[in-house]
């Protein structure tokens, strides 16, 4: 775009707000309605999220409490890396794992260079997209999401939202009355581009990998139901 063809749009759309005030955008944005709800072709919310998240390059894991996350996330590391080392970051959910249940061995703070495996305590997931939320800060810095090699993400059933739209009306109804948080992601895979020649490469900006546990109290066949229909979607 040109520098005059910038200045001639933003000068027609100057033009066209002028003289309204916050009140009447507001109503005029008001009045154009929303756009329809996608619909969720499967009725378990847990077996579409997991679909997602397999359909989206990642890999999953369904448990009924914490303490088996803490295990499947230890066989999780040592099939990958040999070893039951993470780092964590400062999240109170986090620090609250019963991690000696699998020998999980975390380290709190942010990853460093080095770092294979980071862990996070999503703050939704949706079930849209099979996309994670969390917050940047202390509980979850940015390089737990992008300077390791694999990311680990816990999901509580209870968190599952059904599309993006309540993804953000959870964030804002979370935050009323305290200061907003200065970074917030949405995580749908592992990192990866195919700029080059057309070829999917996996890490090119990110982690290789993507590991999502969702906890709950889940039917026995949620995962291989979930899997099933990551080849339908």
């Amino acid at each position: 775009m040109t520098d005059s063809a910038r200045t001639d749009i933003v000068a027609r759309v100057r033009h066209a707000s002028a003289g309204n005030s916050a009140e009447q955008i507001a109503s005029q944005l008001s009045s154009l309605g929303t756009a329809p709800k996608p619909e969720i072709p499967s009725t378990e919310f847990a077996e579409r999220f997991l679909a997602m998240v397999i359909r989206n390059q990642g890999s999953a894991m369904a448990v009924r409490n914490r303490s088996d996350a803490a295990k499947t996330v230890a066989q999780y590391l040592y099939q990958k890396y040999r070893t039951r080392k993470l780092v964590a970051g400062n999240d109170p959910k986090l620090a609250a794992m019963p991690w000696r249940d699998g020998g999980v061995l975390p380290r709190f703070g942010a990853a460093v260079e080095g770092d294979l495996a980071s862990v996070s305590y999503a703050r939704a997931g949706v079930v849209e997209t099979g996309s994670i939320l969390t917050w940047s800060g202390k509980s979850n810095p940015a390089t737990n999401n992008l300077l390791v090699e694999s990311h680990i993400v816990l999901v509580d059933l209870e968190d599952l939202v059904a599309t993006m739209e309540d993804a953000w009306h959870k964030t804002d109804a979370s935050q009323e009355g305290v200061r907003r948080h200065r970074g917030i992601n949405f995580v749908s895979g592992p990192s990866s581009t195919a700029d080059i020649d057309f070829e999917l490469v996996m890490g090119a900006h990110g982690p290789r990998s993507w590991h999502v546990v969702l906890i709950g109290d889940l039917p026995e066949h949620t995962l291989d139901n979930a899997r099933d229909i990551a080849e339908t979607v």
